[in-house]
Formats: structure tokens, C-alpha cells, sequence
């Protein structure tokens, strides 16, 4: 059966730029010989334990033992205050047909939280969630990913997924899924694109009120038995 899998952070919930600009503050004052580009250039898609321990060896400072938990609160504190859901989605959601899941990079309890903060738990709060405390090897690898299809007793080709990060976009790829990569968030910085294709995305979204002429595209490619190509150009994209 042909399922939809969204990643959260980014796609469902407009959370990464609140969680950067947190990220980076914090680490300013933990990590001060870490540039700020760089800090944010492996922020997206990993998780913060993932992206704490990569830029501490690249600090000449050490990380307090309660780092992940301060950080973490700190986002979540600012999340429950200003995030807000992607424009559009809460609509396509509402005239999607298909089974959907989510799998995020992030904690169960945020991305429940991100959902109710929203309002997206409405059409989102019973479907299934698979998060990075399920997996030894959270995104990029394709364990998590892997599970949701086990679960979900879905072959990966069956599944569509929706990811914003070069991470995300990596990850489900080596799943043998087929990725459409989202640039509508309000993080996203110019050469994204690119990026996402260059990962594996199929097509590149630029906002999500496009999503469900990509999903009629992708099922009439299976339908008539053609191949999903990889790294397809979008240009031609509807909007």
C-alpha cells in the first residue's frame, strides 16, 4: 500500500529556524571558538546530541555534562511560544488520501509537542510516529526509516517521503524510498535545491500547496510501470 512519510522539523512545522537561532545562542556560550555559519551548516537534520558531540571536537572547549538537556530545553521552551506550522500544509493535509506517517530526527516528545502547539495533531495526532530514540543510528542512516517500513509492513518502494534536509533526503534514500525535497521553510538558504537533488531527492518542492500534484505524478510513474529517476530537475514543477 502506497504510504506518505513526512519529516517534521522543516516540513510539517516551521521549528528550524527557531531551533538555530536557540542552538546558536547557546553555543556561544558553551563553545565560543565555533563560528556561527558553522554551527548552522550542521544543525539541519541531525540531531542535537549528533550535532553537539561534532562540534565539540572541533572546539578547544568541553561540554558540560547537562549540554544536551539545556539545549534541548531551551528549543523546546522557544517552540512552545513562537513555532508555527508550514504555510499550507494543515490544507494539503486535509485533501491527502493516502496512509501517513512521520519519522523525525527529533524527540518524541517535541515533535508531539510541535503537533499539538500547531494544531496539525488534529489530522496528525493518530497517525504513525517514528523518532530518533527508536534507532542507534538516527538520520542520515536509513534505520529509522528502515523501522517505519517494517512497522508500517510497507516495502520502500511503496513509500513517498517528504524532507527538507540533506540529511533527511540521505537518509530515506538509502532506504530505497522515493524523496520529494522541501524548500519551503523559512530556514532554507539559497543552493539548497541543489543540495536535496544531489542527496537523492526525486523532485524538489518549493512550497507545499505543489505536494499533491508530486504524489499524482508518483503513483501514475508506478502505475504505468515507469521508473522514478533520481535527481530529476523540477523547473517545470506545478505550483
Amino acid at each position: 500500500m502506497e504510504t506518505l512519510i513526512f519529516d517534521c522539523d522543516g516540513v510539517l512545522v516551521d521549528s528550524e529556524i527557531v531551533a538555530e537561532a536557540t542552538l546558536v545562542q547557546q553555543l556561544g556560550q558553551l563553545l565560543p571558538d565555533i563560528p556561527e555559519d558553522v554551527a548552522l551548516r550542521q544543525a539541519l537534520g541531525m540531531t542535537t546530541a549528533a550535532i553537539l558531540a561534532q562540534l565539540e571536537r572541533q572546539s578547544m572547549h568541553r561540554l558540560p555534562a547537562d549540554a544536551l538537556e539545556r539545549i534541548d530545553g531551551a528549543i523546546e521552551a522557544r517552540l512552545a511560544e513562537e513555532l508555527s506550522a508550514v504555510e499550507g500544509v494543515a490544507e494539503t493535509l486535509a485533501r491527502i488520501e493516502l496512509p501517513l506517517a512521520i519519522v523525525s530526527n527529533s524527540r518524541r516528545r517535541r515533535v508531539l509537542a510541535s503537533l499539538a502547539v500547531t494544531g496539525l495533531d488534529a489530522r496528525l495526532g493518530e497517525v504513525p510516529l517514528f523518532t530518533a530514540d527508536e534507532v542507534e543510528r538516527p538520520k542520515p542512516a536509513p534505520d529509522l526509516y528502515l523501522l517505519a517500513a517494517r512497522r508500517l509492513g510497507r516495502a520502500p518502494g511503496d513509500c513517498l517521503v517528504v524532507e527538507d534536509s540533506v540529511s533527511g533526503v540521505t537518509a530515506a534514500h538509502a532506504a530505497g524510498m522515493t524523496v520529494i525535497g522541501f524548500t519551503g521553510a523559512s530556514h532554507i538558504e539559497a543552493g539548497h535545491a541543489e543540495r536535496l537533488h544531489q542527496a537523492g531527492a526525486w523532485r524538489v518542492l518549493p512550497a507545499m500547496h505543489g505536494l499533491e500534484a508530486l504524489i499524482q505524478q508518483w503513483r501514475e510513474q508506478r502505475r504505468t510501470g515507469a521508473k522514478v529517476a533520481t535527481n530529476e530537475t523540477n523547473e517545470e514543477n506545478p505550483r
